[in-house]
């Protein structure tokens, strides 16, 4: 019985293989025969084991072993990036499952490339909870229909790019964007840190469920955000006067995610020094809800002039 409903009776079943699917209308009882060879509920009567192991009395090693993370949001996670990747060959992913809590799940994961690190994250896992609710106002830019697509704002530069740099500058992204006074991609200007962009991923992120939502966001998250470090100096990744790469990356998700829908990205780099640069990103959804937080340390590495021999 899950509450009022009975939802399995009579059940008895053996099952030898490596792989188990549910099949049946809501109601049938797939989600509470889950659940409770997970011992996230105590059956009232009879027994259930999970690879040898009792699911009343050794629940906790059940969910350890099988990899259970429950239904749970990620409302955190912090990488480091300590290698560059390569597109061409897979990644290898190993998960440390850290913690199963009653409100928390961590975990951490290393990604190998070449037998190397080449990432590691943290990631936090929380149960829907209510609380008291504030935050910051969304700051007052116009839309996102005043500003031109990346596209068209490339096309007019263009021509500014050394030929072979053109293709890679001009090819179609998913993600579209759309900044609020857009600078010259060449010669700007120094200007404050504060800048502000609209994105996001259309028809690609539309109908995906919570998680690639998140996904999707965190992604996109590292666009743009390392060059808030750049405006005070007046630089461009397109000058060669700067080395840069992302150190690392930290995000926090407030509220759900509709990532097919406009967001404004709220960036500023409050510091520069020591050949590193450290910015933050607030993103609002378009009724003015912060649905996450950003921040992210980079390489801002001056480049001398090379000499004439």
């Amino acid at each position: 019985t899950f509450g009022s409903v009975t939802a399995l009776d009579g059940v008895s079943f053996d099952f030898a293989g490596t792989s188990l699917g549910l099949l049946g209308p809501n109601g049938a009882g797939k989600s509470t025969l889950i659940k409770t060879l997970l011992g996230l509920i105590r059956p009232q009567q009879g027994s259930a084991s999970v690879l040898g192991l009792d699911c009343t009395r050794e629940a906790i090693e059940i969910r350890r072993r099988v990899g259970y993370v429950p239904e749970r949001d990620c409302h955190s996670l912090h990488a480091y990036f300590i290698r560059p990747g390569d597109p061409k060959i897979p990644v290898i992913y190993q998960v440390d499952r850290a913690r199963d809590g009653g409100s928390f799940t961590t975990r951490r994961v290393v990604a190998i490339q070449h037998g190397r690190q080449i990432l590691n994250l943290s990631a936090s896992f929380q149960v829907a909870e209510e609380g008291f609710d504030y935050q910051h106002d969304m700051p007052q830019v116009p839309g996102p229909e005043h500003w031109p697509d990346r596209p068209e704002q490339r096309a007019a530069f263009a021509e500014k790019l050394p030929e072979k740099y053109r293709a890679d500058f001009l090819r179609a992204r998913p993600i579209e964007i759309r900044e609020v006074e857009p600078r010259d991609f060449m010669t700007p200007e120094k200007t404050s840190d504060r800048n502000y962009l609209w994105f996001r991923m259309g028809a690609a992120a539309a109908g995906q469920g919570p998680v690639m939502q998140h996904a999707l966001l965190a992604y996109a998250s590292d666009m743009y955000l390392l060059g808030s470090s750049l405006r005070p100096h007046g630089l461009t990744w397109f000058q060669g006067r700067v080395m840069t790469a992302s150190l690392d990356h930290a995000m926090w998700f407030h509220a759900p995610i509709r990532f097919d829908e406009w967001h404004l990205y709220a960036l500023d780099a409050p510091f520069t020094g020591g050949a590193r640069g450290f910015n933050r990103g607030m993103i609002y959804n378009q009724s003015g809800q912060l649905v996450a937080s950003v921040a992210q340390e980079g390489l801002l590495r001056p480049l001398k002039p090379r000499e004439s021999a």
